[in-house]
C-alpha cells in the first residue's frame, strides 16, 4: 500500500491493537509499583527505576533530526517511530522518547503530533489532548508565579514605608517581607494558556480600584513556551528524589522582574518556588505509552525549539536506555536549531553521549531548497515536488550536505533517512542517497515507514545498528566558560554559515548585565527562524556572506541558558482562518474523529 492510499492516521490508530500499558511495562523490565497508571493504556514511569537500574549499562543513543525542513515537515516524529519499530523488527529492545504535543497547534493548523501513517504513537487521541495533565501542572505553576509577582506589586504600593512591615510581620518574620522593589518595567514573565489566541499577545492588566491590582501592560505565551516548561526538559537525577531536588533548585532560580536597583527577582523572592514545585511533583516522572507495534514509547515535556531546548525530557531518556537495546529520541526542526541544542544544551545538562544521529530529508523539500516554488501549508503542491525533476533536487542537495556537515562537527556517525512519498521517483531517492555518502553520512537509505510502519523501516534500522558500532567522538561546540559573545559567534558561523554577527546595543548591554550577574557559564539556545539555515526564512539552499543580527538577548536561569534572539520570535501563535479544531467532533459512537 502506497503512502498516498493510506487510511487516515485516526482510522490507523483507533483499528489498532492497543495492549494494556502493564503488559508492555513488564516486557520492558518495569516492576507494578514502579508504574502509576492513568487507565488502562497510558502509565506515568517512577524515577525511582533509575537508581534499581545503576548498575545497568545504558543502551545506544540515537537522536533523530533533520534538514531545513518546508512548513509542512518532512517527517521526524514519524521517522523517530518508524526506526523504533523498525529495530524492534529486527529483534533489538527499543524504545522512542517523544515531547508533548502543546493543544494549541493540535487545534489550529497541525491537527496532531504523534506520528503518522503505520509509525504512530497510540493511543493518539491521549497522546495530542491532555495526556497524563503535565502540560497543565506547568500553566497552574506558571500562572501561580504569575500571581504572585503582580500581588507582590499591589501589596508594596498599597502599604509605604513602615506600614508593609506592619502588614507582614509574623512570629517567625518579626521585621516582615523585604521590600523587592520590583520594577514593572523589566518584568518577564508572561501568563500562559495552551491554546493558540493572538487576542492575548497584548493587553492591560490590573485597572479598577486599589485592590484591584498594579496596572501594567502585559501578555500570554503558550504554555509550552513556559521557562517551568524548559526546566521539565532539563531536569536530571540518579532517582525520583535527585531529580524532585534538581527541579527544585531550577524552579527557585528563575529570573522573573529586577528590582529598580538592577537586582534580578527570582521566583524564590517571591517565595512561590515551593508551591510551585509541589504542582510539578507529579510531572517529574515520564508518560509510557506504546507504538502501533508494541514497543514502548516515553512521552515527556515539549518546550518550543526556538526559544528553548526543543527535545523531550532527559529523564525519560535516562529511564528508556537503562531498559532498552535502543532509544530513539528526537530533536525540534532541523540540525541547525533543534539537533544542535540537543549536543550543546541537553546532553550538557544530562552527561549523556549519542551514538547515531539520524538525519530525515524529503525530496519535496530538496527540490524547494534547489529554487523550487514556495511551499505552503493548506495549498497543493506545484508540479516540481509532483513529477521528478533531477536539476532541482540536485541543486537542493547543498542543504542536505551543510546539514550532514552540522552533525559531523560533533563527532557523531550520521544516517541519511529519506523519507519517501509516493510521488518520489527511483531516479530521484538515488540522487539523494549519493548526495549523502559523497557528504559523509556513513550510510543512506530510503524509508517507507509511514505506509509500511516497521517493515519500511528495516533498512533505517539495520543502517543504525551498523552506525552505532562505530565510534562516536562526541565533543561540544563550545566551551560553557567561554564569553557570552564567543559563543554565540561560534554557533552563527560554524553551525548557520554566517560571516559574522551584529548585536544591537540594548542585546550587547543584556549580555553584559547577564555576565556581571554571573550568569556568563551557561551554554546558549538561539532563538532563530527554523525555515532557514540563515535567520531569514526566505534564505534558502545554503545561504552564504550574511551577517547575523542579535537584537536582543534573554536569560533562562532556572532552565540553564542564554537565549539570543535572531528575529521576531512569535511566543503566541494565533489561529488560522480555517483552523484544525473545525474538523475535530465525536461520532455517533462517541469516539474522536477529525485529528491527525
Amino acid at each position: 500500500m502506497s503512502a498516498g492510499n493510506l487510511p487516515s492516521d485516526i482510522d490507523i490508530a483507533q483499528a489498532a491493537d492497543v495492549r494494556p500499558i502493564a503488559e508492555i511495562a513488564h516486557r520492558m523490565g518495569l516492576r507494578d509499583e514502579e508504574l502509576i497508571p492513568y487507565g488502562a493504556q497510558k502509565a506515568k514511569v517512577h524515577l525511582d527505576v533509575v537508581k534499581r537500574l545503576k548498575e545497568r549499562d545504558n543502551g545506544k543513543y540515537v537522536v533523530v533530526t533533520a534538514i531545513t525542513p518546508t512548513p509542512l515537515g518532512e517527517g521526524k516524529t514519524t521517522t523517530a517511530v518508524g526506526l523504533t519499530q523498525g529495530l524492534g523488527r529486527i529483534g533489538h529492545k527499543s524504545a522512542v522518547c517523544l515531547r508533548q504535543p502543546s493543544m494549541g497547534p493540535t487545534f489550529s493548523i497541525k491537527g496532531g503530533a504523534a506520528g503518522g501513517g503505520y509509525s504512530q504513537v497510540v493511543p493518539m487521541e491521549d497522546f495530542n489532548l491532555h495526556l497524563t495533565g503535565d502540560i497543565h501542572a506547568i500553566s497552574a505553576a506558571h500562572n501561580l508565579c504569575a500571581a504572585a509577582l503582580d500581588a507582590r506589586l499591589m501589596h508594596e504600593r498599597n502599604y509605604p514605608g513602615e506600614s508593609w512591615k506592619q502588614r507582614t510581620a509574623s512570629e517567625d518574620r518579626p521585621d516582615g517581607l523585604p521590600r523587592l522593589d520590583i520594577n514593572p518595567y523589566t518584568i518577564t514573565w508572561n501568563r500562559v494558556v495552551d491554546a493558540n489566541d493572538r487576542a492575548l499577545r497584548n493587553m492591560t492588566i490590573g485597572l479598577g480600584t486599589k485592590a484591584d491590582g498594579f496596572p501594567r501592560e502585559a501578555s500570554y505565551d503558550i504554555t509550552v513556551a513556559s521557562e517551568v516548561m524548559a526546566i521539565l526538559a532539563l531536569v536530571s537525577g540518579s532517582s525520583y528524589a535527585d531529580a524532585l531536588r534538581d527541579l527544585r533548585e531550577r524552579i527557585g532560580r528563575m529570573v522573573v522582574a529586577y528590582s529598580y536597583a538592577g537586582n534580578p527577582i527570582t521566583t524564590e523572592d517571591l517565595g512561590v518556588a515551593g508551591a510551585m514545585t509541589v504542582l510539578m511533583k507529579e510531572a517529574l516522572n515520564p508518560t509510557l505509552m506504546q507504538t502501533l507495534e508494541g514497543q514502548p514509547a516515553f512521552v515527556h515535556a515539549g518546550p518550543f525549539a526556538n526559544i528553548a531546548s526543543g527535545t523531550s525530557s532527559v529523564v525519560a531518556d535516562q529511564v528508556a536506555l537503562k531498559l532498552s537495546d535502543y532509544v530513539v529520541t528526537e530533536a525540534g526542526f532541523g540540525s541547525d536549531i533543534g539537533m544542535e541544542k540537543f549536543f550543546n544544551i541537553k546532553c550538557r545538562a544530562s552527561g549523556l553521549t549519542p551514538d547515531v544521529v539520524v538525519l530525515v530529508s524529503t525530496i519535496r523539500a530538496l527540490k524547494m531548497h534547489g529554487g523550487g516554488p514556495a511551499v505552503r501549508a493548506g495549498y497543493d503542491l506545484a508540479p516540481e515536488y509532483t513529477e521528478e525533476n533531477l536539476d532541482l533536487l540536485e541543486k537542493g542537495t547543498a542543504n542536505l550536505k551543510a546539514h550532514i556537515g552540522i552533525a559531523r562537527k560533533f563527532g557523531v556517525p550520521v544516517v541519511c533517512a529519506v523519507n519517501v512519498f509516493p510521488t518520489d521517483s527511483e531516479a530521484e531517492i538515488e540522487l539523494v542517497r549519493q548526495a549523502a555518502l559523497e557528504a559523509g553520512a556513513v550510510s543512506a537509505v530510503a524509508t517507507n515507514h509511514v505506509a509500511k510502519g516497521g517493515a519500511g523501516a528495516i533498512d533505517l534500522a539495520e543502517a543504525v545498528v551498523e552506525a552505532s558500532r562505530q565510534p562516536s567522538n562526541f565533543e561540544f561546540l563550545y566551551r560553557a566558560s567561554q564569553p557570552i559573545k564567543d559563543k554565540i559567534e561560534v554557533i552563527a558561523q560554524r553551525i548557520y554559515g554566517a560571516e559574522r554577527v551584529s548585536y544591537l546595543p540594548k542585546a550587547s548591554q543584556q549580555i553584559e548585565a547577564y555576565e556581571r550577574a554571573g550568569f556568563g557559564d551557561l551554554p546558549i539556545c538561539m532563538a532563530k527562524t527554523h525555515l532557514s539555515l540563515s535567520h531569514d526564512p526566505t534564505l534558502k539552499g545554503v545561504p552564504k556572506g550574511f551577517i547575523f543580527p542579535v537584537r536582543e538577548v534573554r536569560a533562562s536561569v532556572g532552565a540553564g541558558f542564554i537565549y539570543p534572539l535572531g528575529g521576531d520570535m512569535m511566543t503566541m501563535p494565533g489561529l488560522p482562518a480555517i483552523p484544525a479544531f473545525m474538523r475535530i467532533d465525536i461520532d455517533e459512537e462517541g469516539r474522536t474523529v477529525g485529528l491527525s
